[in-house]
C-alpha cells in the first residue's frame, strides 16, 4: 500500500539529499538518468505529431455524437508513430538546411529516433485525445435548442476554454509537477510503455522482454475484443440475478449490473472494467481502498434506504437514471417551461406543469458532489496544508525536490513565468470577447467570466493535490452550476458557459500539468513541452469545432433520435445529458432544485458534512502517529462514488481487477509488477482501441452489425429494474402495479 500521505507530512527542504523519489512506484518505474544531447522538437516530431493530433480530433469527435461513443487514446499513436519514426531516420536524407536570413538550421533526419521525440509527438496526440468541452454547447444550441450561434463566436469559445487552463498550470506546477510527492500515477503507464518500447534489455531466461509482452497482450486484447464489441455486447455486462427470477421487481433492481445494485452482476470485457473509471491497474491501492468503502457504504446502504424508504417520492421512479421526470414518473417535458422566444424560463408554464423530479441516485450524487468539492479544500488544508506551505519555502529557494526535479534543473532552462502570465490575460481576453461580443448570444456577461476564472484559479491546487496523488478527481461542474443558476437564473446558455469556462478550464490545467509530470520523468526540456501543448491544443481545439460544425450542418435531425431514420448512430447521448444538465441548472435553476422553491433543499447539508468529515481523520492522524492507515483515509475520494454515468457492474468489475493487482501482486510478486503491470494496462487499452477502430471502418459503419441474437443487444437484459415500484404509476414500457 502506497504511503504518499505519510511521508508527505515528514517533508522537509533537505529533501534534496534523497538519491531518488520518496514514492516506491516511481522508484520501481522512472529511470534516473538522463541524455541532454538527445534532439528534441525535430521535423520527426512536428510532421508525426500534428497527424496524430489532428487525426485523434477528427476522430473523437466524429465517434463522440455516434450512440455508441469511442474515445481513442493518445497511446494508439505512441504505438503507430514508433516504426514511422524508424522509418523516418533511416530513409530521409541527413542534409541540413538553413533558413533564409536567419542563422537557423534544421535537418529532416537528426540521427536516430529518439524517445524524447517520441514522447514529444505522444504529447501532441494526446491534445487530438482529449475531449473539448465547449463543443457540447455549440451542439446544444445548434442540434437541441434549435437556435443559431455565431461560428467565430463559436470558434472563440472553443479555443478559450481549452487555451485558458495553461495560465493555471503555469501557477502551480512548483507545486504539482516540481513535487517529488505529486507523482500522477497515469503518468507511470506511459513511462513504463516508453521504456518498453525504447530501451534495450535482456530478455530473462525462459520470459519475456517488455517488448515482447506488450505485443502479447496487444494482440490478445485486440482479437478478444471482436467479441464483446460486435458478437457478444451483452457480455458486457451479464446479471444472472435478473434471468432468474424475470418477474420480480426487487430482484432485478438487486441484481442488475447497469440499472441496480450488481449484486453477481459481472462483464467480460476491459472496456467494462476501465471505459469510465480508467485503468484500474494505474490507481494507487490507498486510494482504491478509499472508494470500495465509500462505494459500499452509498450504493449498498444509503440507496437501499433512501429508495425503500420512498424519500422524495423515489420509488416512482427508475432507481439508478440521470434524467429529470415530472411528478407522475413520466420524463420531464422541458417544453412546457421554455420560452422559445426569449429563450428562458416560462415561470407560467412551470407554474402550470409543476416541478422537476430526480430518482434517488441522482438526488444523492448531486448531494455527495456538494459534499467531495468541500471535502477537497478542507482535506488538502488539513493533510497537505503544511507540506503547500514547505514547498513555497523551498520553492523560493530553489531548494528542494528528488532527483528528477535536479536532473531538470540541472539539464534544462525552465519556462519563464511571464509566458504564462502573458498567454493567461490574452485567453481571458478572448473569453470576454466571446461573451460580450456578437449580440451576447451566449448570456454570460463579462463579470460571469471573472467569476468562473477566479473559481477555476482557487480549486486547480486542491483539486490537482488529489489527482495528483490518487489518479482520481474532483469536478467543479456541479458548484459551478449551482453558483451561476442562483446569480444569474433562468438562462441556459450562460450556465453552461459559466461551468465549461469555470470547470474545464481547471481541467485542461490538469491535463497540462500531468503532461509536464511526464515530461518530467521523461526529462523533457520544459520549453519544448511547452511549446508542443500550446501548439497541438491550438490545433485540436479547431478539429474539433470543424468536426462537430461539419457534422451538426449537414447530418439531416442529428442529436434527435424520434426524427432520424431507423439505425442512424447519430442520437448525442453525451450531449443529450448536457442539454440537461443546462435544463435542470440554467432554465429552471437551483432555487427550484434545490432551495427553498424546490424538493431537495436538504441536500445543502452535505457542503457542511464535507466540511467537517476530514477533520475527526486529521485529529487521529496527529492524536496516534503510529497508526499510519489514518493518514491514507481520503474523504474527496471515499465519498465520491458512485456517480453518472458509471454502472454497478464497471464498479464491481474494476474494484476486482484493482484489488487484485494492488494488493495480491503488488505485494507477491512485487518484481513482475514493476516490469509489467503499467505494460499490461497500456496493451489492454491499445487493443480494445484498434478493434473497436477496425469493427467501425470496415463493418459497423456499413450497417453490417454482428449476428441478431438475443446476446448482440448492450443490455443485461434486466427490463423491470428500470420501471417505478409503486401502485398506479403508468410508464411506457413498464407493467403497471395494481
Amino acid at each position: 500500500m502506497d504511503h504518499t500521505q505519510s511521508d508527505a507530512q515528514k517533508y522537509s527542504p533537505q529533501a534534496e539529499e534523497v538519491n531518488d523519489c520518496p514514492v516506491e512506484q516511481v522508484r520501481l518505474t522512472v529511470p534516473t538518468t538522463d541524455d541532454p544531447t538527445l534532439p528534441c522538437l525535430t521535423f520527426r516530431t512536428w510532421f508525426l505529431g500534428i497527424i496524430s493530433c489532428g487525426v485523434l480530433a477528427f476522430l473523437n469527435q466524429f465517434f463522440g455524437y455516434r450512440q455508441n461513443a469511442l474515445s481513442v487514446s493518445s497511446v494508439i499513436a505512441q504505438i503507430v508513430v514508433l516504426p514511422v519514426g524508424k522509418m523516418m531516420a533511416a530513409s530521409l536524407p541527413t542534409k541540413q538546411f538553413g533558413i533564409r536570413g536567419t542563422r537557423w538550421s534544421f535537418s529532416l533526419n537528426p540521427g536516430p529516433f529518439n524517445m524524447k521525440e517520441h514522447v514529444l509527438i505522444t504529447i501532441l496526440a494526446n491534445a487530438g485525445s482529449s475531449s473539448v468541452y465547449a463543443v457540447g454547447i455549440i451542439t446544444i444550441v445548434k442540434a437541441f435548442y434549435h437556435t443559431e450561434i455565431h461560428p467565430l463566436a463559436a470558434m472563440l469559445l472553443t479555443q478559450s476554454t481549452q487555451l485558458l487552463g495553461f495560465g493555471w498550470a503555469g501557477l502551480f506546477r512548483k507545486f504539482l509537477v516540481d513535487s517529488p510527492y505529486m507523482w500522477w500515477p497515469s503518468s507511470l503507464v506511459q513511462v513504463s510503455l516508453f521504456r518498453a518500447l525504447h530501451e534495450e534489455e535482456k530478455r530473462p531466461k525462459g520470459g519475456l522482454s517488455r517488448v515482447q509482452f506488450f505485443t502479447i497482450v496487444l494482440i490478445s486484447s485486440f482479437a478478444y475484443y471482436v467479441v464483446p464489441n460486435y458478437l457478444f455486447q451483452s457480455i458486457t455486462a451479464l446479471s444472472f440475478v435478473c434471468w432468474i427470477w424475470k418477474d420480480s421487481f426487487k430482484a432485478q433492481q438487486i441484481g442488475s449490473g447497469l440499472k441496480g445494485f450488481g449484486i453477481g452482476s459481472f462483464g467480460l470485457d476491459w472496456a467494462t472494467i476501465a471505459g469510465f473509471l480508467g485503468s484500474p491497474l494505474a490507481t494507487p491501492g490507498f486510494a482504491m481502498v478509499n472508494m470500495l468503502v465509500g462505494y459500499v457504504i452509498i450504493f449498498y446502504m444509503v440507496v437501499p434506504l433512501s429508495y425503500w424508504n420512498n424519500w422524495y417520492g423515489a420509488r416512482r421512479f427508475p432507481m439508478y437514471s440521470f434524467k429529470t421526470y415530472h411528478g407522475d414518473g413520466t420524463i420531464y417535458n422541458v417544453s412546457k417551461v421554455l420560452n422559445q422566444t426569449s429563450f428562458s424560463f416560462n415561470q407560467v408554464g412551470y407554474d402550470e406543469y409543476g416541478k422537476v423530479n430526480l430518482s434517488i441516485l441522482f438526488v444523492l450524487a448531486y448531494g455527495l458532489s456538494f459534499a467531495t468539492l468541500a471535502a477537497t479544500v478542507s482535506h488538502v488544508l488539513l493533510f497537505h496544508g503544511r507540506t503547500i506551505w514547505e514547498q513555497t519555502k523551498a520553492s523560493i529557494n530553489s531548494n528542494f525536490g528528488d532527483v528528477h526535479t535536479r536532473l531538470m534543473k540541472k539539464n534544462y532552462e525552465a519556462v519563464p513565468e511571464w509566458w504564462f502570465h502573458c498567454l493567461l490575460i490574452l485567453v481571458i481576453g478572448l473569453a470576454l470577447l466571446t461573451c460580450e461580443g456578437f449580440g451576447r448570444q451566449l448570456q454570460l456577461p463579462y463579470w460571469g467570466i471573472m467569476l468562473a476564472i477566479a473559481l477555476a484559479s482557487i480549486f486547480t491546487l486542491p483539486v490537482g493535490v488529489i489527482v495528483a496523488t490518487t489518479n482520481q478527481g474532483v469536478g467543479l461542474n456541479v458548484i459551478t452550476e449551482l453558483i451561476i443558476g442562483y446569480l444569474y437564473p433562468g438562462r441556459p446558455l450562460a450556465n453552461v458557459v459559466f461551468k465549461t469556462y469555470g470547470d474545464k478550464s481547471m481541467w485542461q490545467a490538469l491535463q497540462f500539468l500531468n503532461d509536464f509530470k511526464l515530461g518530467h520523468y521523461m526529462k523533457i526540456p520544459p520549453k519544448s513541452m511547452f511549446i508542443v501543448q500550446l501548439v497541438g491544443t491550438i490545433i485540436a481545439s479547431t478539429i474539433y469545432f470543424a468536426t462537430s460544425w461539419w457534422l451538426l450542418t449537414t447530418v439531416e435531425f442529428i442529436c434527435d433520435p424520434h426524427k432520424l431514420p431507423v439505425g442512424s448512430p447519430w442520437t448525442c447521448p453525451g450531449d443529450d445529458v448536457f442539454y440537461n444538465a443546462s435544463i435542470i441548472w440554467g432554465l429552471v435553476g437551483p432555487q427550484r432544485m434545490f432551495g427553498n422553491l424546490g424538493l431537495y433543499s436538504k441536500m445543502n447539508y452535505f457542503f457542511l458534512f464535507g466540511i467537517l468529515a476530514p477533520v475527526p481523520f486529521w485529529f487521529l492522524s496527529r492524536r496516534y502517529p503510529e497508526w499510519k492507515w489514518v493518514r491514507l483515509v481520503n474523504i474527496p475520494i471515499l465519498i465520491n462514488c458512485p456517480g453518472p454515468p458509471v454502472k454497478a457492474v464497471n464498479y464491481n468489475m474494476w474494484f476486482s481487477v484493482g484489488m487484485f493487482f494492488n494488493f495480491v501482486v503488488y505485494k507477491r510478486f512485487k518484481s513482475w509488477w514493476a516490469r509489467h503491470n503499467y505494460i499490461l494496462s497500456a496493451g489492454l487499452d491499445a487493443g480494445v482501441a484498434f478493434m473497436a477502430i477496425l469493427c467501425y471502418l470496415m463493418l459497423q459503419n456499413k450497417n453490417i452489425n454482428g449476428p441478431e441474437w438475443w446476446g448482440l443487444e448492450v443490455d443485461d437484459h434486466c427490463p423491470l429494474a428500470n420501471c417505478p415500484s409503486v401502485p398506479g404509476i403508468q410508464v411506457p414500457g413498464c407493467p403497471t402495479i395494481q
